[in-house]
């Protein structure tokens, strides 16, 4: 088979979200809203209850509005994997699901293509809330607008795997919405998303070595470092090991033949 076809899959599927998500206004001004009342109305809270001077991981003061900009990324990224992936289940119920994955193409590219497609949107609406806090003078080096992209795909396509992953569990939206906090908030508020882990570390060692364990936490310094055209490799490699890790997950969830066998036990 030629490369051909496949490009036309992924065009059609990323297409797909995109006027998907153009006909849901809604869940992109949700998107924005929450990370900005994070970063206006609660982050002098924080700063103040917390006594932040931020230095590491750069070697210039930063803000603390400025320090959690990477960590709301990382919150819009988190929330449209979750959101992208309830979508999933809705067309599995609706039975869209079924048609597209009986496509004669290799099932973990027709994931990856609808993977991409939730993945860009987020990226869009992440640089949206970017330009947002630049014009609230929360101002980021130049360079770091374009090379935070790649770090945004990467963290990404994680949570968006995370997402595919636990989807291919669920079976009904009303369970998948109680798994999404269940995993959204624990993950998001035991990460260096609001604070940093030294931070943690005065407080709890264990907190700290969990949220050093929350691939989240990597997911966010790779985005801050990459913020501030900077590298950090520790931060890549476990990020795009658990990538790898939710995107064999899913892989292994949307797999036919298991579907069938646990059919036939249940029959």
């Amino acid at each position: 088979m030629t490369l051909r076809p496949y490009l036309t899959a992924m065009t059609a599927i990323v297409a797909r979200e995109a006027l998907r998500f153009i006909h849901q206004r809604e869940r992109f001004i949700a998107a924005l809203v929450r990370p900005l009342v994070w970063l206006l109305v609660f982050a002098a809270g924080f700063r103040a209850a917390l006594g932040l001077s931020i230095t590491p991981p750069y070697q210039t003061y930063i803000t603390y509005e400025i320090y959690i900009v990477p960590g709301l990324c990382g919150m819009i990224l988190l929330f449209n994997g979750m959101q992208s992936s309830l979508s999933l289940v809705y067309d599995r119920e609706m039975g869209s699901m079924r048609l597209l994955l009986t496509a004669p193409l290799p099932r973990w590219w027709l994931l990856l293509s609808k993977l991409l497609g939730s993945t860009l949107i987020s990226i869009l609406q992440c640089y949206a809330f970017l330009f947002i806090a630049w014009a609230f003078d929360i101002t980021l080096p130049p360079w770091g607008y374009v090379t935070a992209f790649p770090a945004l795909l990467i963290a990404g396509l994680m949570l968006g795997a995370l997402g595919l992953a636990l989807s291919s569990f669920i079976k009904q939206l009303e369970n998948f919405a109680g798994v999404m906090n269940f995993v959204i908030f624990p993950m998001f508020f035991l990460s260096s998303a609001l604070y940093p882990l030294w931070k943690m570390a005065e407080s709890s060692r264990l907190l700290h070595d969990i949220c050093a364990a929350n691939p989240f936490t990597h997911a966010v310094e790779l985005i801050r470092f990459a913020l501030y055209a900077d590298f950090n490799l520790q931060a890549l490699g476990w990020t795009l090991l658990a990538t790898a890790a939710f995107g064999a997950l899913a892989i292994w969830g949307y797999d036919p033949s298991r579907a069938l066998i646990r059919r036939k036990k249940g029959g």
